[in-house]
């Protein structure tokens, strides 16, 4: 965060006017323009910079300013700093109309580098970043005056090729390859010297400079590299360090084109002890064509990096710097590996031997990742078992170092980069994705979206009902990660374990407890459990419901909906019968066993009957075949209250698709069966009840049941009188003042209307028997696709023609 002081000028930069801000402009120009531009040219510079670049729409600056900011910069009078001053306001502004800027006259190194930084913020134009890589490759091509340093001209040329690689011909990437490599493996063992200051007492005759040392303080005995200290640095050790900045972009870009080894492909068959031995018998390294002996420069460097990273740092910054290196050294040697396999046998027994070394250190667990992304690449050609590694980097990983942000989102990005794996169910891949959602558990909002892309790939038939209920126990685990975070924060003499015959007071306690310890080992598990029931989670969920209100819980509850909705959707794709009627039964069961986050409960519950819904149109039999858990569900009072969005899809269910148009197994006795359960439902929720005991239930569960039950009635002609005498009597209900104290007047007039828009219908039973079990093919009408629009248009048709508006007058 800012300062005080920061956020201020900020905020004065912001909010200056265009007229100001031009006022201001003349008087940088009239500085600029002096005999010698001084600390009040550059301070004015500074705050206009500032100005220009504080907002986020580009601000204007006249013409002429412009052209003088350009004159400025290269003017070869004019310091340094108002010349990068210049640069970065023009920098700002791009893209620039009053541009006249160009790289193609200019030799000093300094001045190309910040000529060409403007050029290439203009927008991507082909046409420039061709010109200023042509130009950098040329410069770099030639013998440096003495004062000129390619240092300045690196960082540009990185630019080049990360917006237009094809901006150089092979023959200047060759060039700039042969260059490299040198760069890389020939820069000097001795330290740079320190820059006279030009004082009084300054001594011309300085000390030769020492050799450079390695991070826990011994001589360099190998050459430089990005992991050697030295107190000052010579321009070939920055450009060392400056290639290999940028040497995974350039081997990604033209280290591979064209350059497969001759007979790579028929050594895969020969005798891994012999390989090591061919790979290394070459000739002189000189002789190689550019690419290839920058690879193999490349392929060295790395290996003498992995090596500098076993050494004790005597800094944290270098600890942290030779994390960061081993990373990519890693990375780089894979893609050497890709681009020539020969180098596969090299790589494979060194970095197994890394992997052994570092493995334990949980300091350096994101370099597990791409030393597994290389046995991934290549352990199958170079017939090596990396199992090992795989099962440590998904087993152990996640369930100790879920809680570091950076790792979670480079683990699941691994993930997404090799979703492939996960479709093996039986693999150590397709095993681990417990693991994989307590890092979703713990980073919910910045992991939701990587999230979204990598669950389809986690489900098949063998995982779906696994994974729907981890999605529902999220919240849980979130909150049970908390306490396991906790706890082994505790002194080891806190951490015995509790009492059986005492029941813990905290959920701290309850962590080490027999009653609770294997809910907590269960939910916390590592890999796949189908064969476990979830069912043994109950108490945990009640246990840790005063960690509910926690903003970790609160977020990850946030995600599971969106989770849910993707979850149904690619579940459909694949599900047969059986696993549709067994997410339909978990569905009923679990929406009863949810986290008691009322919020939670309620977004969930407005999921749930949407998918009960697409479930049922996927397969109407499951109404005939689940009829046991259907009705229970139905004949539950308190569903209606607590779970009424679920409740009223259950009871449209029954009523859309308890019909043999459906299903030719579904019965008169099963209707019967069904109509009794709800109808003693609507009568227990319609009730007349003295004023202060009267509950109010949702009107759309009322109506829901009223053309339910109309419906059933149509399929099973003898209980239209039944439904007619119960429809007959809501006039009554609805004008109890008992009820009127509780609901709404305008939902009352609906529920009356319904009931008799149902009761007329039913006067005419054939044609209500049309109206409720349309044909098949209909059923995807915009009629019922509705849950709040129960009946077709033909309903209120035929009450317009039973009930004839007042002053009609038959002919």
């Amino acid at each position: 965060m800012f300062t005080a002081a920061a956020e201020s000028f900020l905020r004065q930069a912001r909010e200056i006017q265009e007229e100001e801000l031009r006022r201001f402009a003349s008087r940088v120009a009239a500085l600029l323009q002096g005999p010698e531009p001084g600390p009040e040219a550059v301070d004015g510079l500074q705050r206009l910079h500032l100005a220009v670049a504080a907002t986020k729409y580009p601000r204007g600056l006249d013409g002429e300013f412009v052209e003088l900011l350009q004159t400025v910069l290269c003017s070869s009078k004019c310091p340094e700093q108002i010349q990068v001053l210049c640069a970065a306001i023009l920098r700002e502004m791009s893209p620039c109309n009053d541009l006249i800027l160009s790289c193609d006259e200019i030799q000093d190194t300094k001045l190309l580098s910040l000529v060409s930084s403007i050029l290439l913020a203009q927008g991507n134009k082909k046409t420039e970043v061709s010109a200023v890589g042509q130009r950098i490759v040329k410069v770099l091509e030639r013998r440096l005056p003495e004062g000129q340093s390619a240092r300045y001209l690196l960082p540009v040329l990185s630019n080049v090729i990360s917006l237009s690689p094809e901006s150089l011909t092979e023959e200047q990437t060759n060039v700039v390859s042969k260059k490299m490599a040198d760069w890389l493996r020939y820069a000097s063992i001795q330290q740079g010297v320190a820059q006279p200051s030009g004082g009084f007492f300054s001594n011309p005759r300085t000390r030769q400079p020492g050799p450079v040392t390695e991070v826990d303080g011994a001589i360099a005995t190998d050459f430089f590299t990005v992991l050697s200290v030295g107190q000052y640095y010579t321009q070939d050790q920055w450009l060392n360090v400056q290639v290999f900045s940028m040497l995974r972009k350039w081997l990604l870009c033209y280290g591979g084109k064209g350059l497969k080894t001759p007979n790579s492909d028929d050594k895969s068959g020969m005798d891994r002890s012999v390989m090591p031995m061919v790979s290394t018998m070459s000739t002189s390294s000189r002789l190689l064509p550019p690419k290839e002996r920058l690879r193999e420069k490349a392929f060295e460097y790395c290996q003498r990096l992995i090596e500098q990273s076993n050494r004790r740092p005597l800094k944290k910054d270098d600890g942290d710097l030779q994390k960061a290196c081993l990373i990519e050294a890693v990375t780089i040697m894979d893609i050497i590996c890709k681009q020539d396999s020969s180098y596969v046998y090299r790589a494979v027994s060194f970095l197994k031997i890394l992997h052994g070394r570092i493995c334990g250190d949980a300091t350096y667990a994101r370099a597990l990742l791409p030393i597994a992304q290389f046995f991934l690449n290549h352990s199958k050609m170079a017939a090596v078992d990396s199992d090992a590694i795989y099962k440590h980097l998904f087993t152990d990983i996640p369930a100790q170092l879920f809680h570091n942000p950076s790792l979670a989102f480079e683990f699941v990005q691994f993930c997404k980069d090799n979703s492939q794996l996960f479709t093996e169910t039986s693999s150590i891949f397709g095993q681990s994705f417990p693991n994989l959602f307590k890092f979703l558990a713990w980073n919910s909002p910045p992991l939701i979206s990587e999230f979204v892309d990598l669950l389809p790939f986690l489900l098949d038939a063998g995982t779906a009902i696994e994974i729907f209920h981890l999605l529902l126990d999220l919240p849980c685990l979130t909150a049970a990660l908390d306490i396991q975070l906790r706890s082994t924060a505790l002194p080891t003499s806190e951490r015995a374990t509790s009492d059986p015959a005492v029941k813990p007071a905290t959920c701290l306690e309850a962590f080490r407890h027999p009653l609770y310890k294997s809910m907590f080992q269960y939910l916390l598990r590592t890999k796949a459990a189908p064969e476990d029931a979830p069912e043994r989670l109950i108490p945990l969920r009640q246990l840790l419901g005063s960690l509910a209100s926690s903003p970790r819980v609160v977020q990850c509850a946030e995600t599971v909906p969106v989770l849910l909705e993707l979850f149904f959707r690619v579940v459909a794709e694949f599900a047969d019968g059986p696993l549709i009627n067994q997410l339909v039964v978990l569905l009923l069961q679990r929406s009863d066993q949810l986290y008691e986050i009322p919020a939670f409960k309620d977004d969930v519950y407005r999921v749930l009957s949407s998918q009960l819904v697409m479930l049922c149109r996927l397969r109407p039999a499951l109404v005939v075949e689940l009829s046991k858990e259907i009705l229970e569900f139905s004949g539950t009072v308190s569903n209606i209250q607590n779970k009424e969005a679920i409740f009223s899809h259950v009871v449209w269910a029954i009523g859309e698709y308890m019909s043999v148009s459906y299903d030719k197994r579904c019965t008169v006795e099963q209707i019967n069966r069904f109509f009794e359960t709800l109808e003693a439902m609507l009568f227990e929720i319609t009730q007349l009840r003295p004023l202060a005991s009267t509950p109010s239930y949702a009107p759309r569960a009322i109506s829901v049941l009223m053309a339910t039950l109309t419906k059933l009635a149509a399929r099973s002609q003898d209980l239209i009188p039944r439904v007619s005498m119960f429809l007959s009597k809501m006039r009554t209900f609805v004008q109890s003042p008992a009820v009127t104290s509780v609901y709404c007047e305008e939902d009352l007039e609906e529920i009356l209307i319904r009931a008799t828009e149902l009761m007329n219908l039913l006067k005419m039973p054939s044609v209500a028997q049309f109206v409720f079990t349309p044909p098949v093919d209909m059923a995807s009408t915009r009629f019922q696709r509705e849950v709040n629009d129960y009946l077709p248009f033909a309903l209120r048709m035929v009450t317009r023609l039973l009930e004839p508006a007042p002053g009609f007058m038959p002919g």
